[in-house]
């Protein structure tokens, strides 16, 4: 996949191109099911395909105090992406200037400039430009005039989610309520979050099951606080069973001000320090606990390791 990020490296290919527009978050079900259908008309025309994404959520821009926590980084998504087959993703650089600019000057700047857009699909509710006034009626007006077909289609439904149809705002709410199954569903594979492995106070391994405290960047959604099944995921792709502690550790701290997460590593002894940790999770094992002793957390944490090892193992 081609990543084009300022108009003099727009590909302009002869074919042309069916195009989708949106940030993508979570790159989930719903997502696939539009850029399957990009792929689908681009066969039938016989040109390219392209997705229009953003470098930041433009809510950071036009309402920071609403702006919702990401499932994904720019890198993560633009990785997802390239594992549906994209042939160019065009990532906008959005700041205040390019808040104001028309749905108009968008399409033409982006889609049919940029890109020679022959075919435009996107998600029937879908807005975008300067006071959300793009739409598909709008972009059907402008497909006329410059030569590309609109296809406006709906989100597929979870089976898991009864009527309620796949978002991003969706998975967030399933995440937020400690629902990661649910979450997982919606996105098509477990949630996961990256960061750089940190020291910490050691805790873990004094208690006899050392953790990797991975730092998550703040604008990154982390599940609930709890105690998760998953996967560590090492820079060269070596995925190992892991149970996950995400919490403030009431046992030990009365108000600790964040939450922190902790992966021990099923069977592991070895240095983390300092690698990039990916860290999926697979299944919620029980919410955040106080105890009343060190020795009943530890007798605690035998069995959620024990639990966890039989989700991710059986």
């Amino acid at each position: 996949m081609q990543v084009i990020t300022d108009a003099e490296s727009c590909p302009r290919p002869e074919e042309g191109t069916a195009v989708t527009i949106g940030f993508f978050d979570g790159v989930h079900l719903g997502h696939q099911v539009v850029i399957g259908e990009v792929r689908r008309l681009a066969a039938e025309l016989g040109a390219r395909t392209a997705v229009v994404t953003f470098d930041r959520h433009p809510a950071t821009v036009v309402r920071p105090e609403s702006a919702p926590p990401l499932l994904t980084t720019l890198e993560q998504r633009l990785e997802l992406l390239a594992a549906t087959g994209i042939d160019y993703a065009v990532v906008v650089h959005f700041d205040e200037a390019r808040s104001l600019e028309t749905a108009e000057d968008f399409v033409r700047h982006e889609l049919v400039d940029c890109l020679g857009a022959r075919a435009v699909v996107v998600g029937a509710d879908f807005h975008f430009g300067h006071g959300r006034k793009g739409d598909v009626a709008l972009l059907e007006r402008m497909g006329a005039e410059h030569g590309f077909e609109v296809d406006g289609v709906e989100l597929v439904a979870s089976g898991s989610q009864g009527a309620r149809s796949v978002s991003s705002t969706a998975i967030r709410a399933a995440l937020a309520a400690g629902d990661v199954e649910g979450a997982n569903r919606m996105l098509g594979r477990p949630h996961e979050v990256r960061g750089v492995v940190q020291p910490g106070d050691q805790r873990g391994r004094d208690l006899g099951f050392p953790t990797a405290n991975v730092a998550v960047p703040d604008e990154l959604l982390l599940p609930a606080d709890g105690i998760y099944a998953g996967w560590y995921v090492r820079p060269d792709g070596t995925r190992l069973p892991t149970a996950i502690s995400l919490g403030r550790r009431p046992t030990f701290y009365e108000a600790q001000p964040y939450s922190l997460l902790e992966a021990h590593v099923l069977d592991f002894s070895g240095d983390l320090y300092g690698e990039e940790a990916s860290v999926r999770f697979v299944a919620r094992l029980r919410g955040e606990e106080r105890f009343e002793s060190v020795d009943a957390l530890v007798e605690q944490i035998g069995r959620d390791v024990t639990r966890a090892r039989e989700v991710l193992l059986r």
